[in-house]
């Protein structure tokens, strides 16, 4: 029950950032944090929703489309900074780059399935923490998952080259940022900056 929870919710968590966000004539965003995840969670379960069944029969599909609507809108190499810890200035940039990807898409490739789970009637942005006009803030939402229990998820998000861009998602206090430094310091650790990228090989095909 606990991995099915961690699963839909981080479903949830990432598909809420499907909408473009464009830079104003300044660089500044148009739209504030909260809308984006407001309004992109509607926007992108309805085109699940028109595509539902041809996407439980296609796997690649179900991953093509919400690889398409995720990469955009995540800061990709500043989580995978703040994952690597130590170990990034130790890293080459080709290293740092093989790391963020991998790691990307065993994401989702982990959780993509899910998302055919998922109704976005069962999300709710619930407000914002910060100043966004410091250019970081922390939006707050729920989902209601089929048995009825409300999970917390909040999205740390920050301006970067002219777009609010989430690079961390906080599920009941867990940060998913948080949850993989651990995980990976120990195996940098023990097997080191190649011995991780090997383990991540199949995911850089």
């Amino acid at each position: 029950m606990m991995a099915k929870m961690i699963r839909m919710t981080l479903v949830v968590a990432t598909l809420a950032l499907g909408m473009v966000v464009t830079g104003g004539a300044r660089g500044e965003p148009e739209i504030s944090p909260e809308q984006v995840i407001r309004e992109t969670s509607e926007l992108t379960m309805k085109a699940i929703k028109e595509r539902r069944e041809e996407l439980k029969a296609n796997r690649q599909a179900l991953f093509k489309l919400i690889d398409e609507v995720l990469l955009p809108r995540w800061d990709r190499q500043y989580t995978g900074q703040l994952v690597m810890g130590p170990y990034w200035p130790k890293a080459s940039p080709e290293q740092r780059e093989a790391f963020i990807t991998g790691m990307y898409r065993k994401l989702l490739d982990s959780y993509s399935d899910g998302a055919l789970e998922y109704d976005s009637e069962q999300f709710r942005v619930l407000g914002i923490r910060g100043n966004p006009a410091a250019g970081r803030v922390m939006v707050d939402s729920e989902v209601r998952l089929q048995d009825g229990t409300r999970v917390p998820i909040s999205y740390r998000m920050r301006i970067h080259e002219g777009s609010w861009k989430v690079y961390d998602i906080v599920i009941e206090g867990i940060s998913y940022v948080t949850n993989y430094r651990t995980q990976y310091a120990s195996e940098f650790r023990v097997k080191g900056i190649d011995g991780v990228l090997a383990d991540l090989a199949p995911y850089l095909d």
